[in-house]
């Protein structure tokens, strides 16, 4: 099992930028798949961005792509995500998840194995 925090979170206005960051321990992510979800109040946990073990593929929801990025640096054992042009709808906990079947490129969050604990984004207008 592999632990996962989130930090980079905060409150920024429209249009800003956040950096999220998934530190991993106790075991290296290096033949994880990892993914980036959130949750809104009131709503289902939802995907967010997703990228492969090695780097190679990455995955966006159509809500998110264009504006944000996500990346590994498996030397670091840390998964980023770098959010852009920031929107209120963009307002949620967003939680790093692993996958360890790391042959199979998924993206349901019931496939997922282990979870950070979240970091609020909340987006003002």
């Amino acid at each position: 099992q592999v632990q996962l925090v989130e930090s980079g979170g905060g409150l920024v206005q429209a249009g800003g930028s956040l950096r999220l960051s998934c530190a991993a321990s106790g075991r290296a992510i290096i033949s994880y798949n990892m993914a980036w979800f959130r949750q809104a109040p009131g709503k289902e946990r939802e995907f967010v961005a997703a990228i492969t073990w090695s780097s190679s593929s990455t995955v966006y929801a159509d809500s998110v792509k264009g504006r944000f990025t996500i990346s590994r640096d498996n030397a670091k054992n840390t998964v980023y995500l770098q959010m852009n042009s920031l929107k209120p709808e963009d307002t949620a906990v967003y939680y790093c998840a692993a996958d360890r079947a790391a042959w199979n490129f998924r993206l349901n969050p019931n496939d997922f194995d282990d979870w950070g604990q979240g970091t609020q984004v909340t987006v003002s207008t």
